[in-house]
């Protein structure tokens, strides 16, 4: 298949899937660049037949139809729900390939070219939806550590940085670590490796590593074990811990709006004749999720289980002690 004929089959997927309508020959003719060469009609209307032949053998589902009763001709688009791909399941390396691939998205020179086609296909009066197009960048690689980061695995030198823990406000550490990998995991990377410091298997995302990273000692240094899952690594430590039960909660109308967006709504229900909702949430952790409902006050109460009341009602007497203790000092 020649280049031209390649790009042209390009821009012809691009403008039906960003497009819900069905769109006219003669409109696809007048949009996608690589038509308006056809010197006559019937030069157009055989390239079009060959490159719809040329994506139904590949396997995209072109559909035909026309946007309402009154149209005379016959309009073409993809069907996005049966064009994107399912779940896949890759192998470490390829899955490796596919980030790095990914990080092109990134680059102006795409970017550019993505908006500009899109501008040019609103400008011929296509609807374009960006709502859920069907290739978007899910993994971002502009964290200045990157580059030094994946080097140093190339080369397999160890390097050293500052990494902050936690949030904006953790404390920062610097770090000696053997790198074994480079991974991808919700939209964020992680460096895996063997830490120095602590003797130990650690991940550390890259958003979070400080100023500059160094490489030191020799190159080949470094063995990756046999047999590391880099991104399973990954994924048991950022990963939520697991659902232990549910708790029943009573919120009062009007409030705990955070409780309400992770939770599921039961019922309306009165408490002490105060109107309110009984609400369930998913219990990983008694002690996390006392905390959450003690910082409400009245305003949240614990139906169930008992050991969460509990554990809430210890979360307010700590939190009176330390009041008193704060009032003592100051007189």
């Amino acid at each position: 298949m020649s280049t031209a004929r390649a790009e042209r089959l390009v821009n012809l997927v691009l403008c039906l899937l960003s497009t819900r309508q069905f769109l006219s020959a003669e409109r696809i003719r007048a949009t996608v660049p690589g038509y308006a060469d056809a010197p006559t009609d019937e030069a157009f209307f055989r390239m079009f037949e060959r490159d719809k032949s040329e994506l139904r053998e590949l396997g995209v589902p072109l559909e035909t139809g026309r946007r309402s009763s009154f149209d005379t001709t016959d309009g073409y688009r993809i069907a996005r729900h049966d064009y994107e791909l399912g779940e896949i399941d890759l192998e470490p390396d390829e899955a490796a390939a596919v980030a790095l691939a990914a990080r092109l998205w990134d680059t102006p020179e795409l970017s550019g070219a993505a908006h500009g086609a899109l501008v040019k296909l609103r400008a011929a009066g296509v609807e374009v939806d960006e709502s859920g197009g069907p290739v978007q960048p899910r993994v971002r690689a502009a964290e200045p550590a990157f580059g030094p980061i994946l080097a140093a695995v190339q080369a397999r030198r160890a390097v050293t940085f500052d990494h902050r823990r936690g949030g904006p406000t953790g404390e920062v550490v610097h770090r000696t670590v053997e790198p074994w990998g480079v991974v991808s995991w919700r939209g964020r990377w992680y460096l895996v490796g063997h830490d120095r410091d602590r003797d130990a298997t650690r991940s550390f995302r890259l958003s979070r590593i400080i100023g500059p990273v160094t490489a030191i000692g020799p190159a080949g240094a470094i063995r990756v074990p046999d047999g590391i899952d880099l991104l399973g690594y990954v994924t048991r430590g950022v990963e939520p811990p697991p659902v232990i039960g549910a708790a029943r909660i009573w919120a009062a109308s009007g409030r705990a709006h955070g409780l309400r967006r992770i939770g599921r709504v039961v019922r309306p229900r009165m408490h002490a004749d105060r109107p309110g909702d009984e609400l369930e949430l998913d219990l990983r952790s008694v002690q996390m999720v006392a905390r959450w409902l003690a910082g409400h006050g009245p305003d949240v109460v614990v139906l169930d289980p008992p050991e969460l009341a509990a554990a809430v009602r210890r979360s307010w007497a700590a939190a009176a002690a330390a009041h008193a203790d704060h009032e003592e000092v100051r007189t």
